[in-house]
């Protein structure tokens, strides 16, 4: 569950991925040379190569791999709940691996296929927080049943909970559905990413330098059943931030309940309580608004697999991240994102990537 192992997983996906597309290369027909015995003028010529290279956007199911489907899953299960953010890491394992849509030609747009691979690509690592959400509810359910008994009026706490989450959620529900078209469209690319992962790196540190100076790292801090509506609701208005990708929604709602007097443990469980309902909209939302698109580029078997694969590696984030943090503070996060912050930056300058 190290950095360096999630590093590994995204620079193998875009190891296949070259060597792939290689092997695609090497083996197509080259094209006859112009011949004036065999009646083909060099535009003819022209024409049969420009319908050999475009990209057919019909064809389903041509545009991911298993190996990526596992590969995008891991990712996301992984990152969704580590403070790293797992929309830029998506956003780099795409990129990685050629399926960020961005291969437009210098200087120019995207062309029409490169866009509606960008926007399947975009439902994609969306719709696969899914997988994510089950292992949430999966882990937590004896929370969740006691928040569904709250509901019913079986649980006075559980009710509690419930309308602490539904506070905290509100502020991303309004802002998210006014932003969201602005949100895709200016921040959903790996230079905004990487400034946002240096940001977000520094803040940690100063935070976790901050709290061992002044003492407040011990014990003192809030449990879970402490929490009101209007500590609640600041978390709900923190997590909005995180709606620029590469923030981490889970660095900023942890960071948000400790600011608001909870304890790690206690800011960590509501941070995934919060996530399953922010992540659950934004899945719904998104399946909905482009799910055509992603069905359209993607055939059904890669969307499951990514699921199982999210579902699967997140239990065993969440598990590793709890131990972790009873255990440690955040400080380890903050060097492993301004290091791959720094390490995306210089190989985009390098155009290597």
């Amino acid at each position: 569950m190290t950095p360096v192992v999630l590093a590994a997983v995204i620079l193998m996906g875009g190891f296949l991925h070259v060597k792939a597309a290689e092997e695609v290369k090497s083996g197509q027909p080259q094209p006859p040379a112009h011949d004036k015995g065999n009646g083909m003028t060099l535009m003819q010529n022209s024409e049969l190569e420009t319908r050999n290279s475009k990209p057919d956007v019909s064809d389903k199911g041509s545009s991911m791999t298993l190996t990526q489907a596992v590969v995008l899953g891991f990712v996301e299960g992984v990152t969704e709940y580590l403070p790293v953010s797992s929309t830029g890491h998506l956003l780099l394992a795409q990129r990685a691996m050629g399926m960020d849509g961005e291969s437009a030609e210098a200087g120019g747009a995207p062309t029409e296929p490169d866009a509606h691979a960008k926007e399947a690509a975009d439902a994609y690592a969306i719709c696969i927080q899914a997988g994510a959400i089950l292992a949430v509810l999966g882990l937590y359910a004896r929370r969740v049943r006691q928040m569904i008994l709250g509901l019913l009026g079986r649980d006075r706490e559980g009710l509690t909970m419930l309308f602490n989450v539904a506070a905290g959620f509100l502020p991303a529900a309004v802002i998210g559905l006014l932003l969201n078209g602005l949100i895709k469209k200016y921040l959903f690319g790996l230079p905004t990413v990487v400034v946002a992962w240096l940001v977000g790196g520094l803040a940690i540190l100063a935070v976790s330098d901050w709290r061992k100076g002044s003492g407040k790292a011990g014990n003192s801090a809030l449990p879970l059943d402490k929490l009101n509506w209007k500590m609640a609701l600041v978390i709900g208005f923190a997590q909005c931030i995180a709606m620029w990708p590469g923030v981490s929604r889970s660095l900023i709602t942890i960071v948000g309940g400790i600011a608001v007097g909870l304890s790690v443990p206690a800011a960590v469980e509501f941070s995934f309580l919060l996530g399953v309902v922010t992540l659950g909209a934004a899945t719904g939302y998104d399946a909905l608004k482009h799910g055509q698109a992603m069905l359209q580029m993607y055939d059904a078997l890669p969307l499951i697999v990514g699921l199982i694969s999210a579902f699967v590696f997140a239990v065993v984030s969440i598990k590793w991240m709890v131990s972790y943090l009873n255990r440690h503070s955040l400080e380890i996060f903050g060097y492993y994102r301004v290091a791959l912050a720094l390490v995306v930056a210089v190989l985009m300058t390098l155009e290597m990537l």
